[in-house]
Order: C-alpha cells, then structure tokens, then sequence
C-alpha cells in the first residue's frame, strides 16, 4: 500500500459518514484560506523575492505532499499557489480584512469540522494523529476526484481501508 493511500484510507476511517464529508468540504478550504491570510503578513523581501510565512508553509507542506505522490503532490503544491495568492491579496486590503476575514474564516471553518464530526459521531483524525492537518486538504481534492469519476482505482484502495498490522503469536 502506498503512502498515499494509507493516508487517505486512514483518514476515511474518521469520515465515512456524507454529512461529515460534506462540512468538511465547505470547512476545510475556508480553513486553508485562513492560515494563508494569516500567514501573508509579514511580507519580507528576499533579493527581490517575495517572502511571508504562508510561503514558507506551503513550500514544507508541498515536499510533504510530493513525497506522499507526484501526480498529487504536484495538485496540491498549484491549489496551495492558487490559496496562497488569495490570502496574500486578502492580506494587503487592510488590516481589518487581514484579521478579522482571517480569523473569521478559520473560526467558521472549524466549525463546519466541528458539526461534521457529531454527525459522524467520532473524534477528529488530527486528535490521534497531527498529520491528518496536512490529509484534511487532500482527501478532500481526492474526494472531488472520485466525484467526478477519477482515479476509480485509487478510490477502490482507499475504500478497502487502511492495511492491518499482521497479527504475532
């Protein structure tokens, strides 16, 4: 079993109910759109580079995403570019924007999270493992993909669950 589909079929584990699927689809974006506000300020110029912590982030969590797969990993490095130019756009109107649609967004996102997991009527996946922040955003691209009919393969393994441990005598 791939990394990839460990993580996806782990994470599924804490959401199987389309309640859940569905507030997390709405949370998780306005979420990632937070941290990206958040993170835009400050902005340090790096040999005429641009630099803020938002893009410091993304560039770990991209590695991470890459190392996870290529093809999806390559994904989500363009949508983290795509959030990252939003909230850096959202970051320059004032300072007011900056905070309160930052912090808005991420409160109200994590509420959606929050309602979806008393539908599921279990724990969120980052309690037993922080990584499930990072698996958050991909298993909802990846459940987008399997909506529109791809990566039908992909989506059989991740639905057959996560591997077993082998059992020791």
């Amino acid at each position: 079993m791939t990394a990839l589909v460990q993580s996806l079929a782990s994470y599924r584990e804490f959401h199987r109910d389309h309640r859940n699927v569905l507030t997390h689809a709405l949370g998780i974006p306005m979420i990632v759109l937070s941290v990206e506000v958040l993170l835009s300020r400050p902005v340090w110029d790096v040999s005429g580079i641009v630099l803020t912590p938002a893009i410091v982030a993304n560039v770990l969590a991209a590695l991470w995403y890459l190392r996870l797969d290529l093809k999806f990993g390559a994904l989500m490095t363009l949508l983290l570019a795509v959030f990252a130019f939003a909230g850096h756009q959202i970051a320059q109107v004032s300072d007011l924007a900056w905070l309160g649609g930052g912090i808005g967004l991420f409160v109200i996102g994590w509420l959606f999270q929050f309602v979806g997991h008393h539908y599921e009527g279990r724990k969120p996946a980052f309690v037993d493992d922080i990584r499930s922040l990072l698996v958050g955003p991909l298993f909802m691209v990846a459940e987008g993909l399997f909506a529109l009919g791809l990566c039908q393969d992909l989506q059989r393994k991740v639905e057959q669950g996560p591997a077993q441990a082998p059992v020791r005598s």
